[in-house]
C-alpha cells in the first residue's frame, strides 16, 4: 500500500515512478565471471531491496540448462544477459520473452533494440583483426588475410562452436562482395578455424599464428598488459554481438527484472560497461581506453531473424567451404 501511495504521489507530481522492486532476482548470463560480479554488485548497490542470484556459463551451456528446465516445467531465471540476438530471436519466436515496452532506451539507436521490446542490446562487442607485432605487415582489410604473406598464419574461431563467430561469418558473407568465396580464399590460404576467441588470442599472442579474427576487447586488454598484439577495425567494417538482455515470460519477479534491464540501459549501467572495457550501446557513455573514435567504427548490417532461420544451412556451408 505504501508503494502504491508513493507511486500515486509521483504521478500526481508529473514524475515517472521507479519500479517497486524487491526480493530475489535470478540471472542467467554468459558474461565473464568478473564482469557478472561487477554488474550484479552495482545493481544491488542501486537496488538494496533486491538480491541477485546468478548463474554463469557460455551461451550454449546457459541455453542447454534453460531448455532442460523448460522441459521439466520449471524455468528458473527471471532475466537473461547473453551474447547474441540470434538466441533471443529464437526465444522470442517461441513466446518465451516478456515484452517491456517502457524500458529506458533513451539515447540508444533503435536498430539495436527489438522492435517489439522483448530484448535490448547493452553493448557492442565487435570482431576485427588481431595481429602479432612480429607480423610481416599491418592488416587494414579483411582481404589482407588472404595474402600470400599470411599463408598458414591466420587463426579464426569456429562458428560451429562459437555463436559470436557464427554471427561474424554470416555478417561478412552477407556484406563483403566476395560472399562465401572470401572464406574459400581463407581456406586456400591455410587459415585455421578451431575453438573460440580465447584460442585465437593464445595462438596470435604466442606467435604460433600472426593474424586472427577476434572480438575487440580481448587483444585490447592484453595489449594493455604488455602482450605483443594489436587490434584493427578493418576498413570494410566489423560484425558485432550486442550482449542483449531480456526478461523471461515465466519470470517469478518481473518487476525486479525490469529494474535490472533499466539499470543496464541507464547512463550509470552503460558507463559500467565502459569501465569493463566494452563499447556501450549508448554513445554518450564514452569509450574505453584503446578504442578509436566511435565514428571510425563501422558496424556492418546483420539480420538476426534470417540468421536464425538459416543457422543449420550456414553451419553446413562453413564446414563445406573450410573443409571441416
Amino acid at each position: 500500500m505504501r508503494q502504491l501511495l508513493a507511486a500515486a504521489v509521483l504521478l500526481a507530481a508529473g514524475l515517472h515512478p521507479a519500479f517497486a522492486a524487491d526480493g530475489k532476482l535470478v540471472l542467467y548470463t554468459s558474461q565473464p565471471n568478473t564482469d557478472a560480479q561487477k554488474t550484479t554488485d552495482a545493481f544491488m548497490a542501486k537496488n538494496p531491496g533486491i538480491k541477485v542470484e546468478w548463474v554463469r556459463d557460455g551461451t550454449p551451456k546457459v541455453m542447454a540448462k534453460l531448455r532442460a528446465e523448460i522441459e521439466a516445467g520449471n524455468p528458473q531465471p527471471d532475466v537473461l544477459l547473453i551474447s547474441d540476438v540470434v538466441t533471443m530471436e529464437g526465444l522470442k519466436k517461441e513466446g518465451r520473452l516478456l515484452a517491456f515496452k517502457d524500458a529506458n532506451t533513451d539515447g540508444i539507436d533503435p536498430a539495436l533494440m527489438d522492435k517489439d521490446g522483448t530484448y535490448f542490446s547493452t553493448k557492442l562487442i565487435t570482431t576485427g583483426i588481431v595481429y602479432n607485432t612480429k607480423a610481416p605487415f599491418v592488416p587494414a582489410s579483411w582481404s589482407d588475410l588472404t595474402k600470400p604473406e599470411a599463408k598458414n598464419l591466420v587463426s579464426l574461431p569456429s562458428p560451429l562452436t562459437s555463436g559470436a563467430a557464427m554471427i561474424h561469418t554470416v555478417t561478412l558473407t552477407e556484406n563483403l562482395p566476395q560472399g562465401w568465396d572470401f572464406y574459400g580464399e581463407l581456406a586456400k590460404n591455410g587459415a585455421q578455424a578451431a575453438g573460440g576467441n580465447g584460442d585465437v588470442l593464445k595462438a596470435v599472442s604466442g606467435g604460433d599464428k600472426l593474424f586472427g579474427m577476434i572480438v575487440d576487447y580481448m587483444p585490447i586488454r592484453e595489449k594493455a598488459k604488455g602482450a605483443p598484439v594489436e587490434f584493427v577495425f578493418p576498413k570494410e567494417g566489423v560484425s558485432a554481438v550486442t550482449e542483449p538482455v531480456a526478461i523471461l515470460s515465466t519470470a517469478k519477479n518481473p518487476e525486479a527484472a525490469k529494474a535490472f534491464v533499466n539499470f543496464l540501459l541507464s547512463e550509470e549501467g552503460q558507463k559500467l560497461a565502459v569501465g569493463m572495457g566494452y563499447i556501450p550501446a549508448r554513445p554518450d557513455a564514452g569509450l574505453p581506453a584503446g578504442y578509436p573514435d566511435r565514428s571510425a567504427i563501422k558496424v556492418l548490417a546483420f539480420d538476426a531473424a534470417g540468421a536464425l532461420a538459416n543457422d543449420t544451412a550456414n553451419k553446413e556451408k562453413f564446414s563445406e567451404v573450410m573443409g571441416q
